[in-house]
């Protein structure tokens, strides 16, 4: 019943930077509500060359499959001999299968097929769309790959015009992207300095030790870093690893960016970069989402440091801060079903509900979805972001934050510079602009780091008209993001998951006691009363009022 939604947009495969990024839509078995998530490396824009532009699987198959589309072309495949093969594994017998060695790979790992509920999808053993379990979703019908590969070229109804634009964003983009390309994303100092980071699940002000030793520019130096980009991406935020030694923690391949380093590592006092690493790789082959897993571990930590569990629940493990081996260990449980890990198969809310004693104001979610490593009561914008976040807590829906650091601006929007900390003035106005922005870029599968390292509203305008033949204004542009937006909140009541749940854990109203946020609170009252004003939702009920409704031409 529950369908699965792969869709791409119009700047798959013209080579526009960005354009690896692909979506897929479902319903969450965290959240039991919309669910969006996006990867990229090569599968988005070699889907859009097969000649179509959304692929949607519903039912399940009797036994194992996958699918194989190429050309116009889809073929339903068996698959039971690589069910159980973990995500990197399986990528190259599928090639072989297919016998396309072009082809690109989308996959579920061995927790999608066990129906752990913060189960991943990994494209090319190298992107993940990690968030809201969609992992599950597909290994629940039995789905284990999609498959593809295209010799088609997307229509452009100005050639001329795009390449030139194609060059121009290209260049841009190249130039003020190297420090990503150097470094990617676990540059922490600045984070940290500023308490931005989840540490010991979010009770700690500060942890040194770890934003010394797993940030850069140490981590290129001890994992051998190098970066690996997406299809037609002039950025590479990704990170080519590889660890020979000690054994224990040898790996290679796709290294942990920033939310991996903050909730495996900073969350859980694990210093050791290369354990850290072992850890997200156990995440990235097994196929479950970093953030979850490294706040499940943190969690699960908390509760037994509380007496909420005891070595009797974990089979004789003794969970501690700061554990390199356990965190690998818990989330090799996790992304196995297995042992004490299976606990917290269907999710950390579900968890603490099972354990009771009061345990559910513990966790650190929204609508049953975890808390990225942004942290709202330093950027007060995510204050409101978090909570009204259509898929549950989520930085990728809209980060204002980033805004605040100064790390990207939109002027066409209203905000041109840099905003303060601790100053609610326009917060809720940043953070309703920085949703629908967001949710275009998901409608129109761009990369967000594009806007990080240069690209402009204005440009993503000017190819899209290049593109389309159309020539729509910005106004017309950003519309799309707040109907999507407003699509999805209509869905969300529809599932039970309104305005009730437009909500904070009380952590997030416990201030620092010491560092750059010491005393500091966001005033969330205040900018929740702004953000449905801002809106045109009920301040009672959060629902969309009818007048917004057909502003937004969904009156229907």
């Amino acid at each position: 019943e529950n369908r699965v939604i792969f869709a791409v947009g119009p700047f798959q495969g013209t080579g526009l930077p960005g354009d690896a990024k692909f979506c897929i839509s479902t319903k969450s078995p965290l959240t039991e509500t919309y669910a969006n998530t996006m990867a990229g490396a090569n599968w988005g824009p070699t889907f859009k060359r097969t000649g179509y532009d959304v692929l949607i699987v519903e039912g399940k198959a009797d036994t194992p499959v996958y699918l194989w589309i190429h050309d116009e072309a889809a073929e339903i495949r068996e698959a039971r001999k690589f069910w159980g093969m973990d995500t990197y594994e399986v990528v190259e017998v599928l090639k072989e299968d297919v016998g396309e060695r072009r082809a690109s790979v989308l996959t579920i790992g061995p927790a999608g097929e066990k129906l752990v509920a913060m189960a991943s999808v990994v494209a090319d053993s190298h992107s993940f769309a990690g968030r809201c379990g969609v992992g599950a979703v597909i290994g629940a019908k039995n789905l284990k790959a999609v498959v593809v590969h295209g010799t088609k070229h997307p229509p452009v109804a100005n050639p001329d015009r795009f390449e030139a634009l194609r060059k121009e964003s290209r260049q841009k983009t190249l130039t003020l992207g190297k420090g990503m390309r150097d470094y990617g994303t676990p540059d922490i100092e600045d984070y940290h300095s500023r308490g931005n980071i989840p540490i010991k699940y979010w009770a700690g002000d500060s942890f040194e030790e770890g934003a010394k030793n797993l940030g850069q520019p140490v981590y290129n130096e001890v994992l051998q870093g190098k970066a690996w980009p997406c299809l037609h991406c002039t950025v590479g935020c990704h990170r080519h690893i590889k660890v020979t030694e000690p054994e224990k923690y040898a790996c290679e391949g796709v290294g942990p960016e920033y939310e991996a380093v903050a909730l495996l590592g900073m969350t859980n006092l694990v210093s050791d970069l290369k354990a850290v690493a072992k850890a997200n790789e156990y995440c990235n082959r097994l196929g479950i989402d970093v953030i979850s897993a490294g706040a499940t571990v943190g969690f699960a930590i908390e509760c037994y440091e509380r007496g909420l569990i005891t070595k009797e629940d974990t089979n004789g493990m003794e969970l501690r801060w700061g554990d390199g081996d356990l965190l690998i260990e818990l989330v090799k449980q996790i992304g196995l079903r297995e042992g004490f890990g299976a606990f917290f198969a269907e999710g950390n809310l579900e968890a603490a509900r099972k354990i009771g004693k009061g345990t559910e104001e513990i966790v650190m979610q929204v609508r049953g979805l975890d808390f990225p490593g942004h942290d709202p009561r330093l950027s007060w914008s995510m204050a409101p972001n978090y909570a009204t976040c259509t898929r549950g807590a989520c930085h990728c829906k809209g980060l204002p934050g980033d805004v605040e650091f100064g790390l990207y601006t939109v002027p066409e929007l209203g905000f041109p510079e840099k905003t303060e900390f601790f100053d609610a003035q326009g917060k809720t106005y940043l953070a309703v602009k920085c949703q629908d922005f967001s949710t275009l870029l998901n409608s129109l599968s761009l990369c967000m780091f594009m806007v990080n390292c240069g690209m402009t509203l204005t440009d993503i305008l000017n190819s899209f008209n290049a593109i389309t033949g159309l020539n729509w204004s910005i106004e017309q542009l950003i519309k799309v993001g707040e109907r999507s937006f407003n699509l999805q909140r209509l869905i969300n009541i529809r599932d039970g998951k309104g305005g009730e749940y437009d909500t904070l854990p009380k952590r997030v109203f416990e201030p620092a006691t010491s560092g750059f946020r010491k005393g500091k609170t966001p005033p969330f009252d205040a900018l929740m009363n702004e953000y449905y004003e801002l809106r045109g939702w009920d301040k009672r009920t959060g629902i969309p009022k009818k007048e917004k409704l057909i502003e937004l031409g969904i009156s229907d």
